[in-house]
This record gives structure tokens, C-alpha cells and sequence, in this order.
């Protein structure tokens, strides 16, 4: 699969949503072939009632995040606690890509304006899943116990580095 973009060319939420796509009568659609998401796994952990302390990720602007940053930051989370707290969490991804992502590929080099046409049908190919998240919006939440919070921290923060934006740490009790 060819490399994409950088998260940089698609955070920015600029223009309208681009989702539309039908199971029942696929050929009516906007899109063609809906490009595979790499987030699949949503709960980890096991789910007790005895947390007492339920932490979240939120963010701090309105922002996209492709799904294989996603499913980075979760697999970052969800193997340091695995290691550190096992069994002693219940950890959830609460959003999920629901935009498709486009690209409007250009030969480049000599001889390229004669291959390629150009802005003319710019409107671009489907090349991957986003999910847009609006201002304070809660990413990923953990539930645990309160003696936890140290570890839970750290994780979020090595999540931190495999998203674009900033986010912020809330707890609810």
C-alpha cells in the first residue's frame, strides 16, 4: 500500500464531512469502495464494578485523527497497562472513523503535465478512514482504581505521541 500523507494535510477539519455509503445499493453512492478502517478493537480490559475512578482523554480543539493513529495511541495504551495493571482495568476507545479521507494524486517529475489532468477532476480517491472530534470531545476512557492514576497518566501521555493535537487528562470520580 502506498505511503499517505502526513496527519498534518488532513487534522484540520475544513471542509464537509464525506461518508456516504450504502451496504444495500453500493453502486448509489458517493463512494465507491469504502477504504478499511485499522481500528477494529474498541474494549479491552474487564469491566468490574468495584472502579472507582474513571479517567478520560479529551481534546482541546476541533481536530480529525486518521484511524491508524488511532489504532497506534490504542495499542500503546492498552500494552502498558496490560503490563503494568493487568486485569485492573476497563479501557475503552470511544470514537470511531466514520470520514473517508481523499487524495488527488499527481505525476510529478518531467513530462507530468502531459499525463496528468491537472485541478480538472480534483476531487480525489478514497485512501482512508478519519474520525472528526469536536472540542472536548473524550478520545479514549479508563476506568480504575484510584491507586492507579500514576500509571494511567503515563499511558495516556505515550498516547499523547501517536496523536496530532493536544488533549487533556479529565478524571470523574
Amino acid at each position: 500500500m502506498a505511503r499517505l500523507r502526513p496527519a498534518r494535510t488532513v487534522r484540520d477539519i475544513s471542509s464537509q464531512p464525506w461518508a456516504r455509503y450504502s451496504q444495500k445499493k453500493p453502486k448509489k453512492n458517493y463512494i465507491r469502495a469504502l477504504p478499511h478502517t485499522s481500528l477494529l478493537v474498541f474494549n479491552m480490559g474487564v469491566d468490574k464494578e468495584n472502579y472507582d475512578l474513571k479517567v478520560t482523554l479529551n481534546t482541546t480543539y476541533p481536530i480529525q485523527l486518521r484511524s491508524n493513529a488511532l489504532e497506534a495511541a490504542r495499542q500503546i495504551i492498552n500494552k502498558y497497562l496490560e503490563i503494568k495493571i493487568p486485569g485492573g482495568y476497563y479501557f475503552k476507545v470511544l470514537v470511531y472513523p466514520h470520514n473517508v479521507i481523499r487524495e488527488h494524486k499527481m505525476a510529478t517529475g518531467a513530462g507530468a503535465d502531459r499525463i496528468s489532468q491537472g485541478m480538472s477532476h480534483a476531487f480525489g480517491k478514497p485512501i482512508g478512514l478519519a474520525a472528526r472530534l469536536i472540542r472536548g470531545q473524550p478520545v479514549f476512557m479508563i476506568k480504575t482504581t484510584k491507586q492507579n492514576m500514576p500509571i494511567i497518566r503515563e499511558a495516556f501521555d505515550r498516547a499523547r505521541s501517536k496523536l496530532s493535537g493536544q488533549y487533556k487528562v479529565v478524571i470523574a470520580s
